[in-house]
């Protein structure tokens, strides 16, 4: 598996701020006029590149999701949540059809357990220019238990989880048809996790994929990993996908 692994720059890494666990420290976020390498900007969003290059062969950058910190995707309004995922895929759409690297990851960490060091509500998109998109997933990681179906956008939990337990899938078509559904499943999977999963304060993911003629969003809740997998590669599938599906669709549909 070694033509998967990406190179990181401890020496940068080191010098990353840090705002999840160290909540009294300043965010560089908030402070919008002293922003740099600013690309683009839409209302309270902004695309910038990232100032600390951790990764080689790949170009970083960060999307900044709201002015200030303290809001997260279940707070969000129709109006700022539909354009938010609107630009954000526009802009990772873009880098794709650039031409310019192998693969393009779009992805939120939310949360200490999450993988992110910024309590600030921001995504992250980074082209590689060395890993191929055949490296990063299998088609059959986003398949699972229909939750609900609307104007051809499908929202799942997974039967066969990328990591394990429980994980959301949402799909939509290509040409981006129901992408404001798209979004609104989206933003009910992250309040189920956040609301109704047993752990207070709980970490979570959201992955997007370019597949030959779909997206898919995978929403994952983070804690500690099973042992299983990180020593053997054992995913595990809960027994209580059912009963998952059938409370989702009694809050929220």
């Amino acid at each position: 598996m070694a033509d998967n692994i990406l190179h990181f720059n401890i020496a940068v890494g080191k010098n990353k701020p840090e705002t999840i666990i160290n909540k009294a420290a300043t965010c560089p976020f908030c402070e919008y006029v002293h922003l740099k390498n600013i690309l683009a900007r839409e209302g309270e969003f902004t695309l910038l590149e990232n100032k600390y290059n951790v990764l080689s062969d790949a170009y970083q950058l960060v999307l900044l999701e709201t002015r200030y910190c303290g809001k997260d995707i279940p707070d969000y309004t129709k109006e700022h949540l539909h354009a938010l995922i609107r630009f954000g895929i526009r802009h990772w759409l873009a880098m794709w059809n650039s031409k310019l690297y192998q693969s393009v990851l779009f992805f939120k960490n939310y949360g200490f357990m999450s993988g992110g060091t910024m309590r600030h509500p921001h995504m992250q998109i980074i082209g590689l220019k060395t890993i191929p998109p055949e490296k990063l997933y299998e088609k059959y990681n986003f398949s699972g238990l229909n939750i609900a179906e609307r104007n051809q956008v499908t929202f799942n939990i997974s039967t066969t989880p990328l990591i394990g337990f429980h994980e959301f899938n949402v799909k939509m078509n290509l040409d981006l048809g129901g992408i404001d559904d798209f979004a609104d499943f989206i933003q009910i999977a992250v309040r189920y996790i956040k609301n109704h999963y047993h752990q207070k304060d709980i970490s979570y993911n959201i992955f997007f994929y370019k597949l030959s003629r779909h997206i898919v969003a995978k929403i994952m809740p983070r804690f500690p990993t099973s042992p299983l997998f990180i020593g053997y590669g054992l995913r595990i599938c809960p027994d209580d996908l059912e009963t998952v599906r059938a409370e989702i669709r009694r809050l929220y549909f």
